[in-house]
Order: structure tokens, then C-alpha cells, then sequence
């Protein structure tokens, strides 16, 4: 099963971003979906993590996605992929998960691969290796099954540009 989280966004003046809140809804399943996926920005100050209610250009924000099942059964391996926001760089190796492998997309999320295998074509019609900073959304495929009202937590990081 795979989930993708959509994203709502709240951008304060002066170009600030504010936490982000998403919902997860699966492509072509029902709206009764047991799977929630809910996003938690937040930044690094004095030792601690706070919401990243504002941010500026450089500021490194930490999203860690909470992926519940909220139905009584177990969901085989679901796959959460989640877009790089749009006012942000993902942080190279960041993507984390406990039993999870992460995959990445530089198309919009229309196709994901590892790193190593992700190219772009620049402009000039050359192709090269893409970096962090041309993926647009991160893919984590949970390797068990999550069962029935249960959580799992996984994480990355960004920057904003």
C-alpha cells in the first residue's frame, strides 16, 4: 500500500515558513484509509526542539512524520512518501526510519530510486547525477507490516533556501 502525504502550508510575511500539518490519503483507496501520516517541523534551539513556527533563509528545520494506523488490523509493509517542501533543500543522508528503506524522486514523485541511480538531465540535454538538492519527494517503505492502531516514526531533514 502505498501513502502519500499532502501538504498544507502556512507562509507568515517576510518569506517565514510555519510548521507544516499533512494528512496522509492513499492513492486510489477509500476514503475510510487507516493510515494518517502527520508532519512535525521543528527546529534545534538551545539544545532543544521547538515548532518551527518561524524560520528564515538557512534555518535547518527537522520533519519527523508520524505514520498511525488508526484501523484494529495490520497493514502489510505501507510505503509513505512524503514531497521535499517547496521553500526548502532536503539535507543529504537525513531520511531516516527505523526498518524502513528510503528511496527518493527527482520527477515530482513519479518514479523513485536510490541515490546512487537518481540522474537529471540539465537544460543542454546532458545528463548527470542528481544530488539532494534536486530530489523532490522521499519515499520510506516500511519493511513489516504496522499493526493495528500502532505508530511508527520516521524523519529528515531540510533547509530553507
Amino acid at each position: 500500500m502505498r501513502y502519500t502525504a499532502h501538504m498544507s502550508r502556512v507562509f507568515p510575511s517576510l518569506g517565514l515558513i510555519a510548521a507544516v500539518a499533512a494528512v496522509g490519503a492513499a492513492v486510489g483507496q477509500p476514503p475510510s484509509d487507516p493510515i494518517v501520516v502527520k508532519a512535525i517541523a521543528e527546529v534545534e534551539q538551545s539544545s532543544k526542539l521547538v515548532p518551527a513556527d518561524r524560520v528564515v533563509s538557512g534555518d535547518a528545520v527537522i520533519y519527523t512524520l508520524e505514520v498511525r494506523n488508526t484501523a484494529a488490523t495490520t497493514v502489510p509493509r505501507p510505503t509513505v512518501t512524503y514531497p521535499v517542501p517547496e521553500h526548502m533543500t532536503y539535507t543529504p543522508d537525513s531520511a531516516v526510519g527505523p526498518g524502513t528503506d528510503v528511496t527518493y524522486s527527482v520527477d515530482a514523485g513519479r518514479s523513485f530510486d536510490t541515490p546512487e541511480n537518481l540522474k537529471v538531465q540539465e537544460p543542454g540535454g546532458q545528463v548527470r547525477a542528481a544530488t539532494a538538492v534536486d530530489y523532490t519527494h522521499i519515499r520510506w517503505q516500511l519493511k513489516n507490516a504496522l499493526k493495528g492502531n500502532s505508530v511508527a516514526f520516521v524523519r529528515f531533514r531540510a533547509q530553507v533556501k
